[in-house]
């Protein structure tokens, strides 16, 4: 029995202004992606990049800002339909440089914290930001899919 997986490499990260308690968040429209509405914004892992730069780097292609000192607080991870596991690996950034400017990949906007819940958000935003968020807490898992969607387990 092997003990490899195929996996696809991503990342997302809660850029976050701690002084004015908001955050950057990307508007991805249903016609260009599966996973719409609005999260944090990041991509996939390049070949012989470290995880760290590749959030650097997908930060300010799909921001215009340059990140520093990403911290990596947790990961979701599913099986896909293929065999392999999909892996996005979540950040949170408190430091950072830049004007905030959007890309092809979608709108981004410094939202209130406290108005993420009133927001059109992509699958399982609110509990995914909550793991980012929750000492205690480092895994979002998705098992299996169920009738309804996922059966998922936070750990």
């Amino acid at each position: 029995m092997s003990r490899a997986q195929l996996t696809v490499l991503t990342n997302i990260c809660m850029i976050e202004d701690i002084e004015k308690q908001r955050v950057v968040m990307q508007y991805r429209s249903p016609e260009s992606n599966h996973w719409s509405g609005y999260a944090f914004p990041g991509g996939h892992v390049e070949d012989g990049e470290a995880f760290a730069e590749s959030v650097i780097r997908e930060i300010y292609e799909e921001t215009g800002l340059t990140i520093q000192n990403p911290q990596l607080v947790g990961i979701k991870n599913w099986p896909l339909d293929t065999g392999e596991r999909y892996i996005v690996f979540c950040y949170k950034a408190t430091e950072f440089t830049g004007t905030l400017e959007s890309s092809e990949e979608g709108e981004v906007s410094w939202v209130q914290k406290d108005q993420i819940p009133n927001l059109d958000l992509a699958y399982d935003m609110l509990p995914l930001m909550e793991m980012m968020e929750a000492p205690d807490k480092s895994e979002f898992f998705y098992r299996h899919r169920i009738e309804d969607g996922w059966e998922k387990k936070i750990f």
